[in-house]
């Protein structure tokens, strides 16, 4: 499970007030503040926001590519800013599918990835098999990646994150980009992780994908979480009857809201 309380992130930013101007002022921007929120094991959680909401920052916290400024998130008991490689080898991450080896297959960029999570070299082609077969990657599972659709390049990248089997999975918008058919298989993928008893965190904008998804849902908003429960628990607090309405009251605008 993922346990996240009171985690905190601050950039500090620089500007230039004029194209002339010799010096650039700098100012500190909040990105996520205070938030907490538990994710268990069997379950899928969503992180819904606008664009900018800190949904980002705070996965990259979990994953360990950011330092919390303050506050604690644990993965499985390990603290992610204290115990990197434990958290590490417990988690599947998928940021966004620019990350291939585009010179490698399919199966080669899966393999390789169960190589680097300490897999024996049978252990990762065996499981580089298996996702292939599972993800319906056969027919690419020789090609290149380099010239793969969006999909197909999306298909591999969830494959790479599942290859050591983790028991927490972190897909940030894992559906952007991708057409109606992949949109469907990832979706089944999700839920297929669900079934198998892994803790699934996914940030997502757009409302559709999380109603359709999720068991709890953490709405988060310029940084701050403003409800976390499940999708009928903000139905009643919103008093509205449909989730869409019930985040535009939550968050106060309709900025970044897609259905």
């Amino acid at each position: 499970m993922i346990e996240v309380c009171d985690l905190c992130k601050a950039f500090t930013v620089r500007e230039r007030r004029s194209t002339f101007a010799l010096r650039a002022s700098t100012r500190n921007v909040v990105a996520v503040d205070r938030v907490s929120f538990t994710a268990h094991d069997g379950e899928v959680t969503g992180l819904l926001g606008p664009n900018g909401a800190g949904k980002t920052t705070t996965l990259r916290m979990l994953s360990t590519l950011l330092t919390p400024d303050a506050g604690q998130a644990r993965i499985d008991g390990a603290d992610v800013a204290s115990e990197q490689p434990r958290v590490r080898r417990s988690l599947g991450v998928l940021g966004d599918a620019k990350g291939l080896y585009w010179r490698l297959s399919a199966r080669e960029n899966i393999a390789y990835f169960g190589r680097l999570h300490g897999l024996a070299a049978p252990q990762a082609a065996r499981r580089a098999d298996q996702l292939i077969d599972e993800l319906g990657l056969a027919a690419l599972a020789e090609r290149p990646t380099q010239g793969f659709s969006q999909g197909e390049r999306m298909k591999v990248a969830i494959a790479r994150a599942l290859v050591h089997n983790p028991q927490t999975v972190l897909l940030d918008e894992p559906t952007n980009g991708l057409d109606i058919m992949a949109t469907r298989s990832m979706r089944e993928l999700i839920r297929g992780l669900r079934a198998a008893g892994k803790c699934v965190l996914f940030s997502s904008h757009i409302m559709q994908e999380v109603a359709a998804l999720c068991d709890r849902i953490v709405i988060i908003d310029r940084g701050r979480v403003v409800f976390n429960g499940t999708p009928s628990e903000i139905l009643a607090a919103s008093g509205k009857r449909s989730l869409e309405d019930a985040f535009v009251q939550l968050i106060g605008s309709e900025e970044g809201l897609f259905a």
